[in-house]
């Protein structure tokens, strides 16, 4: 047994066993590594990580192999879901390197923690063969580590600068803003969905913007995209067909065959897109993915605090996948005739299979309708099939041993599932749904937030441990900023307002006119990190720059709005040629564009009419209001015993207006 007994990662705690002598990533381990002069082995991974459960299993529990690394490297062991700054710094010198990166990520560094080597997956005789020579170019060549350390170090921190764009340099915002797509429009496979070719990543952040373009352009080629995207995500095997939710990330182009593994953070953004998306097509398709998905996250990956798990495995009974694919025989041994005659049909089984051992991955290419027309069965028969062989494979499945749980809980990533609850409310209307939105949010505030409004990152059976990240506050103020525009209830706001605060207090670096991704409090590595672009996670800077620009409108507080304009101004020239990497920094460029459209519904029956606006898809308009003028921006428009709703742009207010069909008309009535 090793220190890492006493992680707060479930993920440390399972290499508790390894006979390597695993330290946790601290000042101890690092003075440790000085005082003996030996060179830091730093090994991240993450719970659900199929190739780190390989490697651990064949070379970090090898005796040969640990009694080396015990020797002659102090070993660290990292959960980069914990500590994704660390991570973020050695996955930038493993591409440096090697041109590419991916997890288990190792890297070897100096004790001061400068890496001068780095890569992924190792078996263990090149594992033990690349040990070797890292300890004698450390015993020989120590000088030449040096300068690579040093090298790979500057190359590094020069990453993180951006050309710095002249305050005074205009840029013609609305010109920018409408020839966007022009940029994305070659990176969208219009035949197969998605963005490029394989793997396929779902990239909800990019589509929710095109979304959002689309409807002020009423684009119905870019619509016709999103619809082949959802649609080819909905019904292929990214797609639990049979239990809900989203894996992480297909590996062919045609999303049929998942890497199993699933995230918190996808399913939160995805249900989030499919409900937009189902208030723009009413696609039914998209309203049993919300549904099924939002059982999936309540059944597999809720806690009883509140909180909900960070992720389930892509691994059962040693193996990826194991749980979730059948061949053709087990289907037929199985399942009663009609039945297994349609499953095989139906999700396009194989002799062969299309994944290992000639096993099945479940995808379609049939909808009621395509079905019905080629075999000649009625609509209603092929939809009582469907839920039939749902129900069916769901409970044989259930006998299978199933993945196991990262059972640690993530703010941010709780942020993403609070808004995701959030829109599947505003667009299914189930009260269920606001019930767990507001049991989420009460968890997060009691657990995570601190008396000055700083966060914890992290928690697990009713502790926590680790200061939170710039995403942490910039995801978690968005989504109190959007649970305050579905209620109106002031607390989210003040919540929300504080935190940002802090942010600016502790994370914002006027020299660059960006924030950092570890505040000035914290034990930051050598290098400062800024966290620019989206990807499988929204940028943390665009999104904390969204919330302070709006934030900015409500209170009418300039220092607000100049440092949004400022950070927004410092990225305008990537915005046009960085695609989905940059759809949360278009969706703020086109709010500002638009005129900064905000809403005030003010009065007795304020909330009851704001949730009927949000009913509609609006996403270029900020919501506030409420039965009192508790806010500069409400100051002047309530009226004695009157509802009233106000549309304003560009600092101007209309005329009160009484009903919810005449502010809809106003609001619909696209600028561009």
């Amino acid at each position: 047994m090793n220190q890492l007994i006493n992680a707060s990662s479930p993920y440390l705690q399972q290499h508790a066993h390894n006979p390597v002598h695993w330290h946790e990533w601290g000042i101890e381990a690092l003075e440790k590594a000085k005082t003996e002069n030996k060179p830091l082995l730093i090994s991240i991974g993450y719970a659900a990580c199929h190739w780190c459960h390989v490697m651990a299993r064949e070379t970090f529990m090898n005796e040969d192999a640990a009694t080396f690394m015990n020797a002659n490297f102090i070993c660290i062991k990292i959960d980069r879901e914990e500590r994704p700054d660390i991570d973020q710094v050695y996955m930038e010198a493993v591409q440096g390197i090697k041109g590419s990166g991916g997890w288990p990520l190792n890297a070897f560094a100096l004790p001061n923690g400068k890496p001068f080597y780095a890569g992924t997956y190792y078996p263990t005789q090149k594992w033990i063969s690349l040990l070797q020579q890292i300890k004698q170019l450390y015993e020989n060549e120590f000088l030449k580590l040096v300068d690579e350390a040093f090298e790979l170090s500057q190359n590094i921190q020069k990453q993180q600068l951006l050309p710095l764009v002249k305050t005074d340099e205009k840029i013609n915002l609305k010109e920018l803003y409408l020839q966007l797509f022009s940029s994305w429009k070659g990176r969208i496979d219009v035949l197969r969905g998605g963005f490029g070719n394989a793997p396929k990543f779902p990239l909800p952040v990019g589509w929710s913007f095109l979304l959002e373009y689309q409807q002020s352009f009423k684009d119905k080629d870019l619509l016709k995209s999103i619809n082949n995207t959802l649609t080819a995500m909905a019904l292929g095997g990214i797609y639990d067909q049979i239990g809900g939710g989203f894996a992480r990330y297909s590996v062919d182009a045609f999303w049929r065959v998942p890497h199993f593994e699933k995230m918190l953070y996808d399913n939160g953004q995805l249900i989030s897109l499919y409900a937009n998306a189902f208030i723009v097509t009413k696609n039914p398709l998209y309203e049993k993915v919300i549904i099924q998905s939002i059982e999936f996250i309540e059944r597999e990956f809720m806690d009883v605090s509140g909180g909900f798990y960070a992720s389930l495995n892509a691994d059962s009974e040693g193996e990826e996948g194991t749980f979730y694919v059948f061949t053709k025989e087990e289907i037929q041994l199985n399942f009663e005739d009609e039945l297994a005659h349609f499953i095989l049909e139906y999700y396009h089984f194989t002799n062969e299979g299309n994944w290992e051992d000639k096993k099945n991955t479940l995808f379609t290419t049939y909808t009621v309708k395509t079905f019905s027309e080629k075999f000649n069965i009625e609509k209603f028969k092929v939809q009582e099939l469907i839920e039939r062989s749902t129900e069916a494979l769901f409970n044989y499945r259930k006998k299978r041993i199933r993945p196991t749980t990262d059972t640690k809980v993530l703010t941010a990533w709780n942020a993403l599932i609070l808004q995701g609850y959030i829109d599947a409310y505003k667009t299914l209307n189930k009260p269920e749904y606001l019930e767990m939105t507001i049991k989420n949010a009460t968890f997060l505030i009691e657990n995570q937030l601190k008396e000055d409004y700083s966060l914890w990152r992290n928690y697990k059976d009713g502790i926590s441990s680790i200061d939170g990240f710039l995403e942490d506050y910039a995801l978690l103020s968005e989504a109190l900023l959007k649970l305050y525009q579905l209620t109106l209830e002031q607390k989210w706001l003040n919540q929300c307002k504080g935190m940002i605060d802090f942010c600016i207090n502790h994370f914002y670096d006027s020299s660059s006119g960006l924030f950092s991704f570890t505040s000035n409090l914290s034990d930051s590595l050598y290098v400062k990190k800024y966290e620019l672009f989206d990807n499988v996670i929204p940028s943390s800077n665009a999104v904390i720059t969204n919330v302070l620009y709006r934030l900015g409108l409500l209170y009418d507080d300039d220092n607000y709005s100049l440092i949004a304009k400022k950070t927004l101004h410092q990225m305008l020239p990537q915005i046009s040629n960085s695609g989905p990497y940059a759809g949360k920094w278009a969706s703020l460029l086109g709010f500002v564009t638009n005129g900064d459209t905000t809403v005030a519904v003010v009065g007795k029956e304020s909330s009851k009419l704001n949730l009927q606006l949000q009913k509609e898809y609006l996403p270029s308009v900020l919501f506030t209001g409420g039965n009192s003028e508790y806010i500069p921006f409400l100051k002047g428009k309530y009226i004695e015993g009157k509802t009233v709703i106000y549309i304003c742009k560009n600092n101007t207010c209309s005329a009160p207006i009484f009903t919810i069909e005449e502010t809809l008309k106003i609001l619909n009535k696209t600028s561009f």
